[in-house]
């Protein structure tokens, strides 16, 4: 538990089919945690769902992925304080770094970009 959020972490692979939204939900459900963070598809989705938070933070060096023709390089740091998660979104296309910003509240439905 980090500020007001529960976090759940995995690998991925145990996911079937690997990245599959509603297997991560699944899981997310089982752990009882407002934030699931999976990865192994070396693809970057940052998503709610259900009032719930979904992070894949994809792979840092863009490494090759079986289900990601052009994986692209990208990582994230997260900011929580009490109820507000912020995530900075770093991802490397073309030869540019773009940043987003994605804040997540526990408690609402919205999320703001």
């Amino acid at each position: 538990t980090v500020g007001q959020f529960k976090i759940g972490l995995i690998h991925g692979h145990q996911v079937v089919p690997w990245g599959d939204h509603d297997a991560i939900a699944t899981i997310r459900r089982q752990l009882d945690v407002d934030v699931m963070i999976s990865g192994h598809t070396h693809k970057l989705e940052v998503y709610e769902k259900d009032g719930k938070f979904y992070i894949n933070p994809g792979s840092v060096t863009g490494a090759y992925s079986a289900l990601e023709r052009d994986p692209v390089p990208a990582f994230i740091l997260m900011d929580i304080q009490s109820n507000s998660l912020v995530t900075y979104v770093y991802s490397l296309t073309n030869d540019e770094m773009e940043v987003k910003k994605i804040e997540f509240k526990k408690g609402k439905d919205d999320r703001e970009e």
